[in-house]
């Protein structure tokens, strides 16, 4: 049995061949041209995400050499200090001896040690008495631009009627657990604990 036993027409094998062209046509832009444009979007979008994180380490980069070139002009200019790692007491009281040995006399006294996280705060005051005001501050100027990081403060200074300066002043100095060795006296992470 014969079902559709007759020729096409020239018509309809023009449709029939237009109707092949646009389904070859629409298999073509499902499957290619489609897959290729959304390729090509994602490679953009992945290449502008690229792009902004290479911005941002090249500006980290140049944030970086410039904190490079600011420490070296501190270590050209000898200002550089130091956060020596805990327990670095020894040291620190060898440097306060050693620059309040023009004092004609002098006290100190170091409160409880204190710690936030990696950062160990050595406060301490400290009193001395100078035979004159350029004695006095030749000491507080050495304290400041020491080796060892130290924050100086609160400083007081009075002058006698001999001439003889006497000078107050609170401080601190700044010490790092990296490298540091814990021992009995560390205290807590206040850090931690408030966390």
């Amino acid at each position: 049995m014969k079902i559709m036993s007759r020729d096409f027409t020239l018509p309809e094998k023009i449709l029939l061949l237009v109707l092949a062209l646009i389904l070859l046509g629409l298999v073509y832009y499902w499957f290619v041209d489609q897959t290729v444009r959304s390729s090509i979007t994602a490679s953009n979008i992945e290449s502008e995400s690229i792009q902004t994180q290479m911005d941002a380490v090249e500006k980290r980069i140049l944030y970086l050499q410039s904190l490079q070139n600011s420490m070296d002009e501190l270590e050209d200019a000898g200002n550089l200090s130091w956060m020596g790692s805990y327990n670095n007491s020894k040291a620190e009281v060898a440097f306060l001896n050693d620059i309040l040995a023009d004092a004609q006399e002098y006290s100190i006294s170091f409160a409880a040690v204190t710690r936030s996280g990696d950062q160990i705060r050595r406060n301490f005051t400290l009193q001395f008495q100078t035979k004159n005001y350029k004695a006095a501050q030749d000491i507080i100027v050495r304290l400041c631009s020491g080796t060892d990081r130290c924050l100086v403060g609160d400083i007081k200074c009075s002058i006698a009627k001999d001439r003889k300066v006497t000078t107050s002043a609170s401080a601190t100095f700044f010490e790092t657990m990296v490298g540091g060795t814990p021992d009995a006296g560390l205290p807590a992470d206040s850090a931690s604990v408030n966390q």
